[in-house]
């Protein structure tokens, strides 16, 4: 008996070690560091159905998407193939080729997912609250989730004011992001942006959220005085950042990028 009791603790011990318990990871920071790997590409599950997700993108059309500033979708610069809107390569500055694309719709509060790819040194930009009222030249203005390669790029060492809020999944020269896990360049990786109805915004990356803010805030305004964005031309429209509510943005900064999955829920 003593025998078979000694059997299955070592039998336990080895089932334990294995894994053979459970086929989930217990590591919080392995599980968030997890590529992103949908099993669905451009479709919603039946959950994410119920839960109010809606695509923002096929997969296949532009549909819902347009020019910054423009009445359609961009004739040249941008290309949708193998179920990945791309932005293509120009001369790596902002705005100078095909242009940032919006969103038809604006959204106030709101679940933000998107999935992305870049090239060696790349550089772009997922934008929200953007309204296009203000009057200007190159990108659309709006809140800025960054896309970076932070290894080449240069702008990952640039800041008005505060350091390392140009790099990867900061709130652009507002706020750096912290925790980052980045699946690396040529892989995909999920960005995800929460706006509450409370005006608290939250940054995510790969299951990590990098950064949060309150949108308006006291400190949120000492943000903006002390970044580009309080040049007057990005207040023309009202206080930088803080329209009730504004269309989604992708940018065109010249590099090459590719992004799938785009769905967006609103949260009331």
């Amino acid at each position: 008996m003593k025998k078979l009791i000694t059997s299955v603790i070592i039998g336990a011990a080895v089932l334990t070690a294995c894994g053979g318990g459970s086929s989930q990871s217990t590591n919080p920071a392995e599980d968030a560091s997890v590529k992103a790997t949908n099993v669905l590409i451009n479709e919603l599950s039946a959950q994410e159905k119920a839960d109010g997700w809606v695509l923002l993108f096929d997969g296949k059309t532009s549909n819902g998407w347009r020019g910054a500033h423009k009445d359609a979708f961009p004739e040249h610069g941008w290309k949708i193939e193998n179920g990945e809107l791309i932005v293509l390569a120009s001369d790596g500055s902002e705005s100078t080729n095909g242009g940032d694309i919006v969103s038809d719709g604006k959204y106030s509060a709101f679940e933000l997912s998107v999935d992305f790819k870049i090239t060696k040194g790349a550089n772009s930009g997922i934008k929200y609250f953007v309204t296009e009222e203000e009057k200007q030249k190159g990108s659309a203005y709006g809140l800025e989730f960054q896309i970076l390669d932070d290894e080449v790029h240069p702008d990952a060492k640039l800041y008005t004011t505060f350091p390392d809020s140009r790099k990867l999944a900061g709130l652009y020269d507002l706020k750096k992001s912290e925790n980052v896990k980045f699946n690396g360049v040529g892989e995909w990786n999920t960005a995800v942006i929460k706006v509450f109805p409370n005006n608290h915004v939250e940054h995510w990356l790969n299951g990590v959220k990098v950064l949060e803010y309150e949108r308006g805030s006291d400190e949120f305004r000492e943000l903006v005085k002390g970044s580009k964005y309080a040049h007057p031309s990005y207040n023309e429209a009202g206080p930088f950042g803080e329209v009730p509510a504004g269309r989604i943005l992708l940018q065109d900064h010249g590099d090459e990028v590719a992004f799938r999955n785009i769905k967006i829920r609103e949260l009331n």
